[in-house]
């Protein structure tokens, strides 16, 4: 072993303590416990749990020696001083539009997965506006930032050394003066899906609960139901989807209320589809033999619904999973990998019918 080795310098060895390596009892051990069951210097348990590449200075036989002596002594390295001396807080920022929405809850599940394989930690919120991104952006509280399904008030300008990633965003990725990093959902392809499945049950009349969300995702699944639907009759009322469920009711009795009502109806989520199941049960229809529905997302409760919901499956998990690896990238330093948007798919259930069936 040569003198540069970290392992073989015996003056680095903390010479106080208990014999055989064990801290006092009542002590939670430290890394000069870890140090000195293990036959090594601290500075190697140090490099061991830097989290940096520094730690592969150290050899494998060595790294795993220094490992089990920690996990027989219940050795758990400081996170303070590990920020202290990497200058990272070892958080990232999960920012969603409506904490309570089913479908971020998908998305959590993929980010936290992937959070892990990167030792990284993950704290979710909502409603943040862009001067609260930025606040929390410049204060070193997160190391990075995940924004999805962003409304128009979210994408002000954020420090230019913020690494950050949109999620469910334009994917140009254009927020002022400088382009980020996007993971987009195929949203498009999955309302051309559920407009052509109508369509090809006969249904030539369609009902749209469209969302008023002022968000990029939307405007996607608008223009691509109207470009779809071109041709057909076309009945559309707007819903404000942070209201829930009551907000998706009322629009939805104004919807079937009428006597010319649409014999199918598609929802731009799956909340607004169980609103509309509720006031289509208070209006006596029958689902679907008086009306198909179609709804978009497919949260738990689309399988759940009496019958159960016909939806579009919105990869939430895979959306999370490749925005943490795309802003892990950037805090290697390196450029996130490009994507392109992620396939949706058509889930047929039982909501839905042939045209007079």
């Amino acid at each position: 072993m040569t003198a540069a080795d970290p392992t073989s310098d015996p003056a680095a060895l903390d010479p106080a303590g208990s014999e055989g390596g064990s801290p006092v009892p009542g002590r939670r051990p430290t890394g000069r416990d870890v140090a000195r069951l293990a036959g090594v210097s601290q500075a190697t348990v140090s490099l061991v749990f830097s989290g940096s590449e520094s730690g592969h200075r150290v050899s494998e036989a060595t790294r795993e020696r220094v490992r089990e002596a920690a996990r027989s002594l219940g050795y758990r390295p400081q996170a303070a001083g590990r920020q202290l001396r990497l200058g990272r807080s070892g958080m990232i920022l999960l920012a969603v539009p409506n904490i309570l929405g089913p479908f971020f809850g998908r998305v959590l599940v993929g980010v936290h997965e992937e959070a892990g394989k990167h030792g990284l930690a993950v704290v979710v919120s909502s409603g943040w506006g862009s001067a609260t991104l930025a606040e929390a952006a410049t204060t070193s509280r997160f190391d990075g930032l995940l924004i999805c399904s962003p409304d128009d008030s979210q994408l002000g300008e954020l420090p230019a050394d913020t690494p950050a990633v949109f999620l469910d965003a334009d994917p140009s990725g254009l927020l002022g003066s400088r382009a980020r990093p996007t993971v987009e959902l195929d949203v498009a392809g999955g309302m051309r899906a559920a407009v052509e499945h109508l369509v090809g049950l006969g249904h030539r009349r369609i009902g749209h609960l469209r969302s008023t969300h002022s968000a990029y995702t939307f405007r996607v699944r608008q223009a691509a139901f109207e470009a779809a639907a071109k041709g057909l009759e076309v009945v559309e009322v707007g819903v404000t989807l942070n209201e829930g469920q009551r907000a998706a009711r009322s629009a939805a009795y104004q919807l079937l209320g009428a006597p010319d009502r649409p014999r199918a109806v598609i929802c731009d989520d799956d909340v607004v589809a169980s609103g509309l199941y509720q006031a289509a049960a208070d209006l006596g229809l029958r689902i679907p033999a008086d009306i198909s529905v179609v709804g978009i997302d497919n949260i738990p409760v689309a399988d759940l619904l009496a019958p159960p919901l016909t939806t579009v499956d919105l990869p939430g998990e895979a959306l999370g999973r490749v925005g943490v690896a795309a802003l892990a990238a950037l805090l290697r330093g390196e450029e996130a990998p490009a994507t392109g948007p992620l396939a949706t798919t058509l889930v047929v259930r039982s909501s839905t019918a042939a045209a007079g069936g």
